[in-house]
């Protein structure tokens, strides 16, 4: 994507053409977590299609949309709908959604996913919050030059996954008495699950999740300034010497099982927030 500021700008001006809403807080949900819209009270809705040099979801249960409207009293904008690597979007492509949130006004993003458990104390519908990451995608978001307008050309990852909020998330967990992970995730290319080995060698590098999502947008989020809070509903276990067949059908089932609770947690958090 070159020249990507000015891209950004043609993006923001087609939006503002049919929305003069100034999120404060963007969302981006993960694969089966799509209906944690319902709690949006949905102001304006913006597919993909009609917005300037953005891509289009090709995965199942990603339908392709931004969702401007009303969470707890708060301006908030969702993407139903990301994008990943794997589809063949360039690294620029799949982050090219939180830029422009970020021209549009967003200063917080909270960002969701489904994952594959590695901590064999995790289970199948289990929410994790985020502390922390490991990045083995095979390429990065912020490679090339620099434009200074976006960001610093090395933005440093202390307090990658914001310290306040974590805390704030923890606070709304016990409140409402969700049980909530906490843990690192690795994100990996995909769009295949791993074999027994990989999954013993990313546990033993330090994960408690992995998915093929998620990292790239929370790169750009941090070199932007952006604050990001990351919550992971785990879909499947990974344990090597304990696998199971698994499916997308699956996935999406036991995502769509948790996606209550997450959608509570998120709300509280908006709300206190």
């Amino acid at each position: 994507m070159d020249n990507l500021y000015e891209k950004i700008n043609d993006a923001v001006k087609a939006i503002r053409q049919k929305t003069e809403h100034i999120p404060q807080i963007g969302i981006i949900l993960g694969t089966g977590l799509g209906s944690l819209a319902d709690g949006i009270e949905i102001e304006t809705t913006i597919d993909y299609d009609d917005i300037p040099h953005f891509p289009v979801s090709t995965v199942e249960s990603h339908h392709g949309r931004f969702l401007f409207g009303q969470l707890k009293g708060k301006p908030v904008v969702a993407m139903q709908g990301r994008f990943h690597y794997y589809e063949g979007y360039s690294m620029k492509q799949v982050t090219f959604p939180v830029r422009v949130m970020k021209q549009l006004g967003m200063e917080t993003l909270i960002v969701s996913n489904a994952s594959g458990g590695l901590n064999p104390l995790f289970k199948g519908g289990d929410i994790m919050a985020m502390t922390d990451h490991i990045n083995l995608q095979s390429d990065n978001p912020l490679i090339g030059a620099n434009d200074d307008r976006l960001g610093v050309r090395f933005p440093d990852m202390y307090n990658c996954y914001d310290a306040d909020l974590l805390r704030l998330a923890e606070e709304v967990a016990l409140d409402l008495k969700i049980p909530l992970k906490k843990g690192v995730y690795v994100s990996v290319t995909g769009p295949n699950l791993e074999t027994a080995a990989e999954y013993r060698f990313l546990r033993i590098i330090g994960a408690d999740t992995v998915g093929m999502s998620t990292v790239p947008e929370v790169l750009v989020a941090r070199q932007q300034g952006t604050k990001v809070l990351g919550m992971s509903i785990i879909t499947d276990m990974g344990l090597p010497d304990a696998l199971e067949p698994c499916s997308l059908e699956k996935v999406i089932k036991i995502a769509s099982s948790a996606e209550p609770y997450l959608r509570e947690l998120i709300a509280g958090v908006v709300k206190k927030m």
